[in-house]
């Protein structure tokens, strides 16, 4: 479904990304694991064409993205929500769910139909859905960002650390609702970005490691000291 080959990319003269090849299969989970900076989040604003290519090819079913705009990979149906949220405060919860699936034209019965997927993976939503996002809090704003993406995401979705900066109770309700998505629709790729392995441990069917912009491809996680707490147990 996507793959990246080889690809390169430079910042002010920097190279952030260094010949990283990365698959993904329709369905399929993979997780990209590195430290903060390591490149993880280039990664996923290359697919989404906010960064140029210096070299390499990324494809999407069998697309060649570099003839596609930024603004058009979203009706390719390829969701992202990045760690910092971007909801639109003045906008409601729901507002801010419908807005992607009215930007791309979808027909009402597909928005509904997509609607129903994020309500039924993250219910707690549902109650919410007419307040105002700038009231959310930034656990719950994740929780939306996560449904926005899955409006735009019907085929992939990318989650650009999921996990960072949630509390413990919402940390295992966003597990759970991953756990959800997985069980509603087997056809939708994800891809997640992570900086603690062991937060995804179980979960993923690949999983690639990313250092210095390199990224290499990993079978077992290795274990840290949040497996030990039990984080990791609410995600598989």
């Amino acid at each position: 479904m996507l793959r990246l080959e080889r690809i390169s990319v430079e910042i002010d003269g920097a190279t952030v990304l260094r010949e990283a090849s990365i698959e993904i299969a329709k369905g399929g989970t993979v997780a990209l694991i590195g430290r903060n900076g390591a490149g993880k989040t280039s990664v996923l604003r290359s697919i989404m064409g906010f960064l140029r290519l210096s070299s390499g090819r990324i494809s999407f079913e069998g697309h060649d993205l570099a003839e596609v705009p930024a603004h058009c990979r979203p009706s390719m149906g390829i969701g992202y929500a990045p760690e910092d949220r971007r909801l639109y405060g003045s906008f409601t919860l729901e507002e801010n769910l419908r807005f992607p699936g009215e930007v791309m034209r979808i027909t009402a019965a597909e928005l509904s139909r997509r609607l129903d997927l994020v309500y039924a993976v993250l219910p707690e939503l549902q109650g919410m859905r007419k307040r105002p996002a700038a009231g959310l809090s930034g656990g719950q704003g994740k929780m939306v960002a996560l449904g926005r993406a899955l409006v735009a995401g019907a085929r992939l979705v990318l989650l650009d650390e999921p996990f960072q900066g949630l509390a413990p109770v919402l940390a295992q309700r966003y597990g759970t609702a991953l756990r959800a998505l997985r069980e509603a629709d087997r056809d939708i790729a994800l891809l997640i970005t992570e900086s603690n392995p062991s937060l995804l441990r179980s979960f993923a069917d690949e999983n690639y490691l990313i250092e210095r912009g390199e990224v290499s491809r990993h079978g077992a996680l290795p274990d840290s000291s949040l497996a030990a707490s039990g984080l990791a147990s609410w995600i598989r």
